[in-house]
């Protein structure tokens, strides 16, 4: 029977993505026995809602320790066999104090930083090397199970598929989906160059469909995207909810992004992704299942900006520095982008 579990992990939409293949592995090693537990943001709980067997404790980082001492009423009072502490943050560590569990399961000592320490009495496995889905994946290592199968199945509502299918006809025309902002502004690709991309995929016969959400970069980035470009293109930017977000990501046949939630759920989705990458390693962070198609700098980019190979970099060494993302040319993404369509006949 399935020990009583609590996950927590709060942010980001990528990240939360990356767990879900970890709930997969815990509900198939126990198919018996109680819900999973996860504490999770706003954010999460609006992509995840709905994920079925998991039972959701959502936690506003602006309530502050008003919001924990909250949680800790909303758990089960007996608390849990084990916690996955899968958040590194200080307010995460202080966070899982409000969460009661005989097991603390935390991260390596290696990864481990804010504290975190304090706050577990067992650590996952010191893997170096390793994609974040396979380090948040092995969080199940100490329950002595493995996660040899990654699985998504994200809980995607019949009406957000009707919305996504009503964007567009389905006429066999191939779809270039721009997703142009990371919530990392510096990861972020010039607009121009998307402009130029997208006008050689649409010269291709390719229709080409922004997405994006509500905040200001995002609607200027789309706007300047659209300026740049001499074909049209379909704008969906601020217009869909989290919960349509992957049954958009699914109708494209590539998706074009920085490092981002939405690269992540494309893939989970099934939907191949052109990811630019300078500002970090797409093996470690990119698409988790085909990263045949993204553009890879971050080695470039450990030379010009920390003056040492990528090689000799710590597994993880984010490279945020003004202009890193200038390294990722136009050539390089249509490069990128005609490696797809050899692949796939597009």
């Amino acid at each position: 029977m399935r020990p009583s579990l609590c996950l927590l992990r709060l942010s980001a939409l990528g990240d939360v993505t990356h767990v879900v293949p970890l709930v997969r592995t815990l509900q198939r090693a126990w198919p018996d026995g109680p819900p999973l537990h996860w504490v999770i943001d706003p954010a999460g709980f609006r992509l995840l809602e709905g994920l079925e067997g998991v039972v959701f404790h959502v936690y506003d980082k602006r309530t502050g320790l008003a919001g924990m001492r909250e949680l800790r009423r909303a758990l089960p009072a007996e608390g849990f066999d084990a916690l996955l502490h899968m958040q590194l943050a200080a307010r995460a560590n202080l966070l899982s104090a409000f969460i009661p569990a005989r097991r603390r399961i935390g991260y390596d000592r290696t990864r481990s930083k804010e504290l975190h320490g304090l706050f577990v009495n067992e650590r996952i496995p010191d893997r170096p090397g390793l994609h974040v889905l396979d380090v948040l994946g092995s969080f199940c290592e100490p329950l002595g199970l493995r996660q040899d199968t990654v699985t998504w199945d994200l809980p995607v509502p019949e009406a957000a598929h009707e919305w996504a299918r009503e964007q567009w006809p389905d006429d066999g025309t191939p779809v270039l989906m721009v997703s142009p902002c990371s919530s990392h502004a510096l990861r972020n690709w010039r607009a121009e160059r998307y402009a130029a991309l997208a006008d050689h995929a649409a010269a291709c016969g390719w229709r080409i469909v922004l997405c994006g959400g509500r905040s200001e970069l995002e609607r200027q980035t789309a706007d300047a995207i659209l300026a740049g470009m001499r074909a049209p293109a379909l704008d969906l930017v601020g217009k869909d909810t989290l919960k349509q977000l992957p049954a958009l990501l699914a109708r494209a046949d590539l998706l074009v992004t920085p490092d981002s939630g939405p690269m992540h759920i494309a893939n989970a989705m099934g939907t191949k992704v052109l990811g630019l990458h300078a500002a970090t390693d797409p093996e470690r962070s990119g698409p988790y299942s085909d990263r045949r198609y993204c553009v890879d700098r971050y080695d470039d980019a450990a030379r010009r900006f920390l003056g040492k190979p990528a090689a000799s970099l710590k597994w993880g060494t984010k490279i945020e520095h003004d202009g890193v993302m200038d390294l990722v040319t136009v050539e390089d993404a249509i490069e990128a982008f005609e490696r797809y369509r050899n692949d796939h006949g597009g």
